[in-house]
């Protein structure tokens, strides 16, 4: 579903690359978590793969199609959650959800049903007729949520997709994150959160200063220690 081949990225001023000659390939149906410490390259990564960023050299095939050949048509078959979402703050809920909806061509029966299944789920129906404004973090990310998934992209990426959720909405977004993924769909995430990533990702990769690291079945990247064992021994090896 995903295919990032030798993605190599060099911010201008900056001798360090980004991200250098990183390859991971995601399959429909996996939850693959991107691992690493604040720099690490994982925004980057995600940014590159969702068309916002030009990058140096490599190539990124989404469901077989080359982002740099088509990226249209990439973008119509993905989706991508940013750490902070932007929103047009000045409509409300409905509106930008409506917008949304226009841009991807969602026709009008399948978007409302789509609304009003994810945003019950997420308990943001009663609010969905308020001003973006007058939303908390945790509100602005499940409307983020929820514009990702109208269109029903193949490949779901998220930047950090639980921070301002509290634990009810956060276990939500799980399950919504699991039956997408059974449906046949593939999502790319970065976390922090290593207890979630070890729960919740088929796979994981782990980069250090834009270099991939290890990747590989959750459980085989772990071995018989947790998760947050294992990246702090890689990344205390990196220090070293």
């Amino acid at each position: 579903m995903l295919r990032i081949e030798h993605l190599t990225k060099q911010y201008n001023g900056k001798d360090q690359k980004a991200v250098d000659d990183l390859t991971l390939h995601i399959q429909p149906g996996e939850i693959y978590g991107f691992i690493g410490h604040n720099g690490a390259g994982k925004t980057t990564t995600l940014k590159s793969c969702a068309g916002i960023l030009h990058f140096d050299a490599g190539e990124i095939y989404i469901d077989g199609i080359s982002l740099k050949e088509n990226p249209l048509e990439c973008k119509r078959r993905m989706a991508y959650i940013p750490d902070n979402p932007d929103l047009y703050e000045f409509l409300s809920g409905i509106q930008y959800l409506g917008f949304v909806g226009d841009i991807y061509q969602v026709p009008v029966e399948d978007r409302e049903k789509r609304i009003a299944e994810y945003s019950a789920a997420l308990e943001l129906t009663d609010d969905l007729g308020s001003k973006i404004n007058s939303y908390s973090h945790g509100m602005k990310q499940k409307l983020a949520v929820i514009s990702a998934l109208i269109h029903a992209p193949r490949l779901l990426m998220m930047d950090e997709p639980f921070v301002g959720l509290d634990p009810k909405a956060a276990h939500t977004v799980k399950e919504i994150m699991r039956k997408f993924c059974d449906n046949g769909g593939a999502i790319f995430f970065s976390t922090h959160v290593l207890e979630v990533a070890e729960k919740l990702c088929d796979k994981v990769a782990i980069i250090r200063g834009g270099k991939l690291v290890i990747s590989g079945p959750t459980e085989a990247v772990r071995g018989n220690e947790s998760l947050e064992d294992v990246f702090l021994e890689l990344v205390e090896e990196g220090h070293a």
